[in-house]
Formats: structure tokens, sequence, C-alpha cells
């Protein structure tokens, strides 16, 4: 039974309402631990905390008390917990408006029918270009005209040149398809597209994989994808298409290859480059400034011995400082070289 905690206000007092007690439970948190609760609301619901605790006022420590010990026997009664819409709408009541509860409540009823191109929208854009990629041109123009343009453009900016322009190409001059063919690619989709990714907090299940096996041994990378291929080649093809190692530096274009290399330290780098042929040290080199290229030559000309654990480390750390900065949308990695099929 939830208890009727006055809130002082103008005209006298009166209960406590939903996000009245939110924020007033974050507040008495402090803010390391309302920060990490936080990152799990929504916009609409932070908005709605933040113009609640704005307007609360002065709550005493008996009111908080009496909240806190509401919100801790929720949990320590031990009732049951069954998910259904008429849960869910009970649990939002006195949070949102009824309308409010009525759109979201519309929208969940709703999400099971929800069509496969409103599904490929939600999937990360670096996850739909590097399928779209493998892709016969025509299929990924078709994809990129179903799905949500917001979607549309954010994939298209991780695509090469040429595939862009012949993409856009393709999509003005789409003709209409018959249902029954529409039908057929529909499923395909499902199957070999969907089914593979899934969204969970704005990341894909592919994408997640990946950054395991980025951080793996080279041979225990090689391993888990040749046993995975035999299995499931669908995903073991995404999964190198995302994947980056050290020797994949020499595919970054030249100024990002300068962007990363600007951010790594000089001793770092001799040690990565040792044991490298000639051809790929130029490449890194290139991306250095004077001074530094000299400096790092003159070491490497000295051949001083090194672990091989201390190489293997040092490639390491820059190979995940190549994600973190693809990450953060300072550099881009695994970007295709031009190809004939995009013209």
């Amino acid at each position: 039974m939830v208890a009727n905690i006055p809130v002082k206000t103008n005209s006298g007092t009166r209960p406590m309402k939903g996000p009245e007690r939110v924020a007033t439970l974050l507040l008495a948190m402090g803010k390391p631990a309302a920060s990490r609760i936080l990152k799990h609301f929504s916009d609409e619901e932070i908005r709605l905390v933040t113009r609640s605790a704005a307007q609360l006022g002065p709550v005493s420590p008996s009111q908080i008390e009496t909240l806190i010990d509401e919100f801790a026997s929720n949990f320590s009664s031990g009732a049951d917990v069954v998910g259904s819409v008429a849960h869910i709408e009970k649990l939002l009541a006195g949070i949102l408006t009824p309308e409010q509860i009525a759109e979201i409540l519309s929208e969940v009823a709703g999400n099971a029918n929800r069509s496969i191109w409103e599904r490929i929208s939600t999937v990360s854009e670096s996850a739909i270009a590097s399928y779209l990629m493998k892709e016969h041109p025509q299929t990924a123009a078709l994809i990129l005209s179903k799905v949500k343009p917001s979607c549309a453009a954010k994939v298209m900016a991780q695509l090469p040149q040429p595939l862009r322009n012949n993409l856009m190409r393709r999509m003005l001059s789409m003709k209409p398809i018959v249902d029954a063919t529409m039908k057929n690619i529909e499923k395909t989709l499902h199957e070999d597209f969907m089914a593979n990714f899934s969204k969970n907090a704005g990341s894909d299940t592919h994408a997640k994989i990946a950054d395991i096996i980025n951080k793996m041994e080279r041979d225990h990378m090689e391993d888990v994808l040749t046993s995975l291929s035999a299995v499931r080649p669908k995903s073991a093809e995404i999964l190198r298409s995302l994947l980056f190692t050290f020797d994949d530096i020499v595919k970054l274009t030249p100024r990002d290859r300068t962007t990363l290399f600007d951010q790594v330290p000089p001793d770092r780098v001799v040690l990565a480059l040792k044991g490298t042929n000639d051809e790929f040290r130029k490449v890194v080199l290139t991306a250095l400034s004077s001074r530094v290229r000299r400096m790092i030559e003159h070491e490497l000309s000295s051949n001083e011995p090194s672990s091989q654990r201390d190489v293997a480390e040092a490639r390491r750390s820059i190979t995940d400082l190549a994600l973190d900065m693809a990450g953060r949308g300072e550099i881009v990695i695994n970007s295709e070289a031009d190809d004939e099929s995009f013209i």
C-alpha cells in the first residue's frame, strides 16, 4: 500500500506524487549514486524528475525516512513480479499523465507488430553499413529507401563515397516492387539480418562480440572466427568486418593515422613497430611529425631487443586507442576501399 507522504505547497499540503518521490530519493542518495541511476532514464523522464525536483521545496527528514522505508519494504516483502500491460499501467499511474500512459501503452502493444523496416531502423548505423557493403547495391538501395530517413542518413555517412553516390542514384530511379517479392525480401532480411542484430542499450550483439574478439590474442581471434564460420558463416563475416587489429592501421586514411598517432607516446610506437616489415613501418612513420619520425627511426635502427610481451602490449594499446577514438567519432576504422562494384 502506498503511503500518503505530504508535501507543502503555497495552498497547504498534498500527497507527494510519483515524480516528486523519485526526485526526493535521488536527492537523498547524493550525486554519485543518483548519477548512476539517471543514466538509465530517458530524456523525458529526466526532464520530468528535474521539474519535480526544482519545485519540490523542503522535505523533512521524517518524510525522507518514510519514503525510504516504503521503498525498501516493497523489495523486502518478496512480492511476486509479473510483467503485463496492466502491471505497467499501474506502475506508471501517478508518475505520468493518463495521456502519456495511453501513448506509451499503445506503442508497447503495437511493438510486436512493427515492420522489419522499423526494427532495422533501431540497429546501429555502423552495423547496418557493414551489412549493406556486403550486399548487391540494388538491395542496399531498397533497404535504405525503406528505413527511417534519419537512420538512412546516418548509414550513408558510414559508407564509402562511390557507394553512397551509387545508392542515391539507385534510390531515385527505383521502381515499385510487387507485394509477393517484397514479402520475400522482408523474410530474407529477418532471417539473415535481424536475427543476427539485437539492440541492447544502443549497441548491437555483433558490435559487442567484436569488441570482445578485438581484445583477444591474434591466434585466439582466428580460432574463434574459424570455428564460428563453420556454423554461422554470416555472423563470422559480419564480425570480421567489425574487427580491427594492429595490422589494419595501414587501412586507415592518412588523416586518421595522423590523428591516431598524435595520441601515442613515441616509446610505445617504437615498441609496436619492432618486428614489422619496412612497408608497414613506412606507412606508420609518414603519419608522424618529422622530429618524432627521426627519433623513432633512430631507436629502431639500434635493434635493441624487447620482449614479445612488451611488443604485443604496445600494439594492443594502440589498437584499443583506435577503437576508442572510432567509438567517439574521431576516426573511421574498417572503411572499405573503393571497389568497382560500388560504381
